[in-house]
């Protein structure tokens, strides 16, 4: 069975669901990043081996073994070093970036640049990213939690208008998406690039997807980080279609802001004491906040 080195240092894992653990070690005396991946077995769902799905196991391999599907423009990988599979699982080595991560705009300008350009998506690419994410909460009966608090119309209106919107988003040009735009996954620039890590969602799928979700955790505000966003789509003579993808972006900010206050609701529900009084519990607060900060982008879905 595959264990760590004991000589390693764990560091704090992304939350792919084959993600065994990510540690800091040394590769011929050289610094670098392993990650171990698990192969799923016979009890695990079905999706992890669906090379379309955003939870497939093995993507990161994929991008390991051709890292050319994410070599820029916008968005470049790091050095990969090696990848080592075995009966359980994978073993994935790259190079330790030590930098300044770059400002936000830039990061929204490089994911712009990285959807905006040619591109030839690989068959393990997802396919369904939103898609998949709101079958599955479709699958624990929709928003319930929420349906008990102040945002119950709201949440029923949205949700029970899910599939037009996704319509809607989907007619968006298709580019290529780094899956997880979150800011801890852009680590440095690299000229005009960023150096991005975590690929185990990359994809395509319409252009603005990667932009919702970075807005989702940046500070700065949508609209200046969608102009940001449209820009790098621009340099690379993208689709100039900014109504589409303002459309994509903003379904994608706010079902994914209501899905994860509902999964933070939900789990502090059962405790003792009123509903309402959870909402300052530290593991919602933060969910509620973002839909608050996002208020513009939620009215604008409620016609």
């Amino acid at each position: 069975m595959w264990q760590p080195d004991p000589a390693w240092t764990s560091l704090p894992a992304g939350g792919g669901p084959a993600t065994v653990g990510v540690w800091r070690g040394l590769d011929e005396n050289r610094i670098c990043i392993v990650k171990r991946l698990r192969r799923p077995t016979a009890d695990d769902p079905p999706l992890l081996s669906d090379r379309t799905h955003a939870g497939y196991w093995r993507r990161e391999v994929e991008v390991a073994l051709d890292p050319g599907q994410v070599d820029g423009p916008g968005l470049v990988a790091p050095g990969y070093l090696r990848c080592e599979e075995d009966d359980d699982g994978a073993t994935v080595w790259s190079e330790e970036i030590v930098a300044e991560p770059p400002p936000s705009l830039f990061v929204a300008r490089s994911l712009g640049r990285f959807a905006g350009s040619a591109h030839e998506a690989p068959v393990w690419a997802a396919r369904r990213t939103l898609t998949d994410r709101l079958a599955l909460a479709e699958s624990r009966g929709g928003w319930p939690t929420l349906a008990r608090t102040t945002l119950s119309d709201i949440a029923e209106h949205l949700w029970s208008r899910r599939r037009r919107w996704l319509e809607r988003r989907d007619a968006a040009p298709k580019g290529r998406l780094h899956g997880d735009a979150v800011p801890a996954n852009f680590l440095a620039s690299r000229g005009e690039d960023t150096v991005a890590v975590d690929w185990q969602g990359f994809g395509v799928g319409p252009i603005g997807t990667d932009l919702g979700y970075y807005a989702l955790s940046a500070r700065e505000d949508f609209e200046v980080l969608l102009d940001a966003y449209l820009g790098g789509v621009a340099a690379e003579n993208g689709p100039d279609d900014g109504t589409a993808v303002r459309v994509a972006a903003t379904v994608m900010v706010v079902y994914t802001a209501f899905s994860r206050a509902e999964w933070a609701l939900s789990r502090v529900a059962p405790g003792e004491g009123a509903l309402a009084g959870k909402f300052g519990h530290p593991a919602v607060a933060p969910h509620l906040r973002t839909l608050q900060r996002h208020a513009a982008q939620v009215e604008s879905l409620l016609d």
